[in-house]
């Protein structure tokens, strides 16, 4: 019986040949772009990187956790990134990762935005802020507001990668890492509202509900 436990709690051959094939963050985003959007219909899931793998399936942050894990089993550090909104809109979360001396993210995402970024970025406040111009709320009003230092997934749950368990604790951990400002508290009333054909564009979905 432990025996069988150990089973599922663990990637399988096929699992681990399929990590090891997606050996560079480009190959990891392409994974995470062909996995249907997890809409929740049974309810809020925060899965592991085995289980988001298994149930085929992710949100932004399943995506995140899942492709850290990925670029961690080649040489990578598993970093997360908070990107915090206005309460009026929803957070997002990444997965940053560094070559040479330059960040890039992986980002699962539903929409034309808020996606992929090379690594042509000098520190994490530049990687942060790329996302700024196109985080806004369907009336064109940008929301984003702050973005965290990273998180290192390794320093916080020891079987983040194969918990059964949903990571709501990597969750909270997150919320608790330290946050900086993107924009300051007296800009907020003058910031110029996306355009409407940018509005549009950020409409456009891969996966339906």
């Amino acid at each position: 019986m432990i025996l069988n436990v150990l089973k599922v709690n663990s990637f399988t051959k096929k699992e681990k040949a399929l990590t090891k094939k997606l050996n560079t963050p480009a190959k990891v985003q392409d994974f995470l772009n062909r996995l249907p959007f997890n809409f929740e219909k049974r309810g809020e899931t925060l899965r592991s990187p085995l289980f988001a793998l298994r149930a085929k399936r992710a949100h932004c942050f399943e995506g995140a956790l899942l492709g850290a894990y990925i670029l961690s089993q080649h040489g990578f550090r598993p970093f997360l990134m908070h990107l915090k909104a206005q309460k009026e809109d929803y957070d997002h979360v990444i997965a940053p990762f560094k070559i040479g001396k330059f960040w890039g993210a992986l980002s699962k995402t539903n929409h034309a935005v808020l996606r992929y970024r090379e690594p042509v970025y000098g520190n994490i406040r530049e990687l942060a802020m790329s996302y700024f111009h196109e985080y806004f709320l369907n009336n064109g009003q940008k929301t984003l507001r702050q973005y965290s230092a990273l998180l290192n997934l390794n320093m916080v749950k020891k079987n983040w990668a194969t918990s059964k368990e949903d990571l709501w604790s990597i969750d909270k951990a997150l919320d608790r890492v330290k946050h900086y400002d993107m924009v300051p508290k007296s800009h907020i009333k003058n910031l110029r509202r996306a355009d409407e054909i940018e509005i549009k564009a950020g409409k456009i979905v891969e996966w339906r509900n």
